[in-house]
C-alpha cells in the first residue's frame, strides 16, 4: 500500500492551481491542509481496489485525489470553532489557526469543488469512460452528502450533551466515518470496470473497516497523547460526546474492532486477485497507535 503514497502526493500537488488575484490566499489555505502529512488511507484504498479488480491505478488517481480532497475539506470544517474547535490537525496548527476562520471555511468549500473537477476532467473521463466517471462521482456525492458524511456530522453535533445510545452512535459513525471509506473503495472498483458484486463487496469491506477505524479513534482519544496522535486528545470528553469507549469500555471496544476487522477480511472473498495486502491493511488500521 505504501507504494501508492508517492503517486498520490504527486497527483495531489498537480491539482493545486496558481492564482492571479486575491484568491491566492485561499489557494494557499487549501494547499496547506491538503499537503499536511497524513496516512492517505482513503486514496490508497481507491488505488488498491482498482488494482485488485485488474485496473490501471494511474487511471484511478483523479478519483483517489478527489476522495482525499473531500476528506481534507471535512477536516478543515470539523476543526472550526463552530464545530469541534480543535487547534491542531496532523501535528500542525489547524487551518483556521493559520488563515483565519473565514478563509478556512472557504478553503473547505474550494476543496469540495476541486474534487468533482478532478473526477470530471476530460482526462479522467477519458481514462475510465463517461459512464464510470459519472457513477463514481455520484457515489462520492451520495456518500459525502446529506445522508452520508455530512449527515453523520450533523447527528454528532445534535447528540452533544444528550448521551445517545449505542445504535444511534453506530448509525452516526456509519455515516460520518464509514461512508467516505466506502466511496473510496467502490470508486476504485468502478475505475477498473468491476461488476456490481465486487463493488458491493468493496462497500462491505469499507463499512466494517470504517466502523473499526472510528472505534480505534475513540480508544486512542483516551489512551494516546497529543504528540503521538498529532491532534488534541480528550476532545470527545471535553465536548461531552458519547463514544464507544464511554458506552462499552475499552476492552469491549477492542473486541468489537477485531470482529469488524474479521468482517472486512471476509468480504474480500468476492475477489479473485491477491487480497492479502488489503487484509493486512485492515488489521493494521485496527492495531494502529495514531
Amino acid at each position: 500500500m505504501k507504494e501508492y503514497i508517492p503517486m498520490i502526493e504527486e497527483a495531489l500537488a498537480a491539482y493545486i492551481p496558481r492564482g492571479d488575484y486575491g484568491e491566492q490566499r485561499l489557494i494557499d489555505a487549501a494547499e496547506y491542509s491538503l499537503k499536511l502529512p497524513g496516512k492517505r488511507v482513503r486514496p490508497a484504498l481507491t488505488l488498491a481496489f482498482c488494482e485488485l479488480c485488474g485496473g490501471e491505478v494511474e487511471k484511478a488517481l483523479p478519483y483517489a485525489c478527489a476522495v482525499e480532497m473531500i476528506h481534507t475539506y471535512s477536516l478543515i470544517h470539523d476543526d472550526l470553532p463552530c464545530m469541534d474547535n480543535d487547534d491542531y490537525r496532523r501535528g500542525q496548527p489547524s487551518n483556521h489557526k493559520v488563515y483565519g476562520e473565514d478563509i478556512a471555511l472557504l478553503a473547505g468549500d474550494a476543496l469540495q469543488s476541486m474534487a468533482y473537477a478532478a473526477m470530471l476532467s476530460d482526462q479522467a473521463v477519458q481514462a475510465v469512460g463517461a459512464e464510470n466517471a459519472a457513477k463514481a462521482a455520484k457515489i462520492l456525492a451520495e456518500k459525502s452528502g446529506l445522508l452520508g458524511m455530512v449527515g453523520g456530522q450533523t447527528i454528532d453535533l445534535m447528540s452533544e450533551g444528550k448521551k445517545p445510545d449505542l445504535d444511534t452512535l453506530r448509525v452516526m459513525d456509519e455515516k460520518k466515518t464509514a461512508c467516505l471509506i466506502e466511496a473510496a473503495c467502490m470508486m476504485g472498483c468502478i475505475c477498473a470496470g468491476a461488476d456490481d458484486n465486487r463493488i458491493h463487496a468493496a462497500e462491505r469491506y469499507a463499512h466494517a473497516v470504517g466502523l473499526a477505524f472510528q472505534i480505534v479513534d475513540d480508544i486512542l482519544d483516551v489512551t494516546s497523547t497529543t504528540d503521538e496522535l498529532g491532534k488534541p486528545v480528550g476532545s470527545d470528553r471535553d465536548n461531552e460526546k458519547s463514544t464507544y469507549v464511554a458506552l462499552m469500555g475499552i476492552e469491549k471496544c477492542r473486541q468489537l474492532a477485531d470482529e469488524l476487522t474479521d468482517e472486512a477480511i471476509g468480504a474480500l472473498s468476492a475477489f479473485d486477485g491477491d487480497t492479502k495486502p488489503l487484509a493486512d491493511f485492515a488489521r493494521a488500521l485496527a492495531n494502529r497507535k495514531k
